[in-house]
């Protein structure tokens, strides 16, 4: 992200600014922003006396100003990190004052996890006025392979989108949890191979022949035999395949097939645009398209979102994961 990269430039540029507000869905970038400033603005002889990380649950607004009114030892700066601070939210806006003159020998962390500030505040202008408000928001599922791309070219490294959809499909959006993998990987990969999905496999344990992935295809394709081998894989394996998953790949599947359909330019950067999806997997919608004409998209949509409702237990009751699988199959194809 732009705001990380000109945050982490400014403190290694001699910078750093008195407030860094870090806030939002995402865990991840508040995570790596706090450890950077921890790592980096003092040096391990200065982060003995002038370094302290308090806790949201354990501290209060006014124990975390009388710290940060403190003067550094021997330092240039002092460092206060507040983590979990959205523990605070209920008198958040106790720091206004503080944030109107911050110690300029200071800087302040505030790790607001899960929320945000309330623009119409005083304390959300003022730390706009006088430091840094960072918004870290969740990545949708069709942005989270090309972060994984982009992580890893930073790393020199460079995956088969196959291998990247493999990782997405099981870990999700939740890019701490995808990073600590990708650290797993790159620790026994050497960065001149490719990363495949045979390595994804290996090294990760997502099967390569039975995912989300390659039952989507199979569907597309047409191919049931194939589809009904992964389906029975899934219902043998419950808890590493969960039908809530499934259920949801294939109705953005289809939902986008529907778009295809309605699509004049079926031109594969005009179709990769327009769907959000990788041009490497294009040509699975023109597949696709071929064997399930709109009106029958239409009906699948419908059906899959029975099925959802089926698999929270509306409308249906003691069903395997297996039988839903099995009907759902059966509706589709």
């Amino acid at each position: 992200m732009d705001k990380v990269k000109e945050i982490v430039s400014e403190i290694k540029n001699g910078n750093p600014r008195p407030i860094y507000f870090l806030m939002g869905e995402e865990p991840y970038y508040i995570d790596r922003i706090s450890q950077y400033i921890g790592d980096h603005v003092l040096t391990e002889d200065e982060k003995g006396f002038n370094q302290m990380v308090l806790y949201g649950k354990e501290t209060s607004v006014d124990e975390v100003i009388a710290n940060a009114k403190r003067f550094p030892m021997m330092a240039e700066h002092q460092v206060v990190i507040v983590k979990e601070a959205q523990h605070l939210s209920r008198t958040i806006e106790q720091f206004t004052a503080y944030a109107d003159n911050p110690q300029p020998s200071t800087i302040l962390v505030i790790c607001y996890k899960y929320k945000k500030l309330d623009k119409r505040k005083k304390l959300y202008k003022s730390i706009q006025k006088n430091g840094i408000l960072f918004e870290s928001k969740k990545l949708y599922e069709n942005q989270v392979g090309e972060w994984v791309r982009r992580t890893l070219s930073g790393r020199n490294y460079k995956i088969a989108p196959k291998a990247c959809m493999m990782i997405v499909e099981f870990l999700g959006t939740d890019l701490s949890k995808i990073n600590n993998e990708l650290d797993k990987l790159t620790l026994v990969v050497p960065n001149t191979v490719e990363i495949t999905p045979e390595l994804v496999e290996q090294h990760i344990g997502i099967s390569k022949d039975f995912n989300n992935f390659e039952l989507k295809k199979a569907i597309g394709e047409r191919n049931v035999q194939k589809a009904a081998r992964i389906v029975d894989y899934f219902a043998q394996n419950p808890k590493d395949n969960p039908f809530v998953v499934t259920i949801t790949l294939l109705n953005t599947f289809f939902t986008q097939l529907l778009q295809y359909h309605g699509l004049k330019d079926h031109s594969p950067g005009n179709v990769a645009k327009v769907l959000r999806v990788n041009p490497y997997f294009v040509n699975e919608f023109a597949v696709a398209a071929k064997n399930y004409p709109m009106k029958r998209v239409s009906a699948i949509i419908s059906n899959l979102r029975k099925l959802d409702l089926k698999g929270k237990g509306v409308g249906a009751s003691n069903l395997s994961q297996g039988d839903l699988l099995k009907e759902m199959l059966a509706s589709i194809v």
